[in-house]
Parts: structure tokens; sequence; C-alpha cells
């Protein structure tokens, strides 16, 4: 909430249908006008099929990672309700990252405060931490940016570089 949003559902350990059922009643049953899948697993990627509107839209950013409930690797997409995105006229927008062109206006943005990503910083590592994060995204999707500031654990050139 601290970034704006208005309602937050707690997903932990919840099953698809909670979700769903919960986005639905929080609308008063219209669902939401915009869905984002920054998750990129198998579930996120359909809760937010089935959690937009009729004629909203739905963002994935980035690319579903194919992984069975226990972390092996499998062939499991996910199954996107055809016929709902075309009887509900849903858009769905595929985003993998920006344009080097959106970069100056970015970082006007980001110098006049309007975006501000070091609230999106959930923990600050050391560059072997880091490595295994990156490992470990595999298998997880942790909120928030972990963001290396160090080489080391003593290395504090991070209070030059944060944003």
């Amino acid at each position: 909430k601290e970034l704006g949003a208005t309602h937050v559902v707690n997903v932990n350990d919840k099953s698809d249908q909670y979700v769903r059922d919960e986005i639905h009643a929080m609308t008063g049953g219209v669902n939401c006008d915009l869905t984002i899948d920054a998750g990129g697993f198998k579930s996120t990627c359909e809760n937010a099929a089935y959690c937009t509107r009729r004629g909203g839209r739905m963002v994935q950013v980035g690319l579903p990672l194919p992984i069975n409930d226990d972390n092996t690797n499998s062939h499991q997409h996910p199954l996107i309700p055809m016929g709902r995105i075309a009887g509900h006229e849903i858009e769905i927008v595929g985003s993998h990252g920006f344009s080097a062109l959106d970069m100056p206006a970015i970082l006007d943005m980001v110098s006049r405060g309007v975006l501000c990503p070091g609230l999106l910083v959930e923990r600050e590592v050391g560059l072997q931490e880091g490595a295994t994060a990156i490992e470990d995204m595999d298998h997880t999707s942790p909120l928030g940016i972990t963001m290396v500031t160090r080489l080391g654990d003593n290395d504090h050139w991070h209070q030059q570089s944060r944003l």
C-alpha cells in the first residue's frame, strides 16, 4: 500500500480460486481494469487473465516460467483462457523491458521525484548473495528488488550509487 495500492490480497499459500474470488469480491463483481503479471509463474499469469474485467487490459511482464508445483522443470505453460479473452474483449500486452530511447525520460522522472525506484528495493546484498538470489529466481518470486550494492561483505560503494 505504500506504493499506492488501494487494495491488497495476500496470496501466500492460497489457491488460485481463492485469489480470483477475492479480486471478484473486492471489485464488486466486475474484476480489474488492469492486471499485471510480473511474477512469471503459471498461476500468476492465469490469475491475471481471470481477474481482468470485460474490456480490460492484462500486461504480461517478462516470460512465464514452466515450473511444476514441486519446483522442477516441466512443460506446464500457463493455460490462457482464450475463450474468455476473446469473449470479454480483454487486451493482452507483453512487456519485456523498455526501449533505450525511453531512458532520458525515465531518468528525468527519477530526478524530479516522480518515480522513486528506491521504494521497490526490498534488500541490499553483496555480489555473492546477489548471484544466489538470481539462481533462486528459478524457484521463487520474492517481493521487491534485491539490489547488489557491494562487492564483498565490507564494501560500502552503495552509498554513492543508491537511487
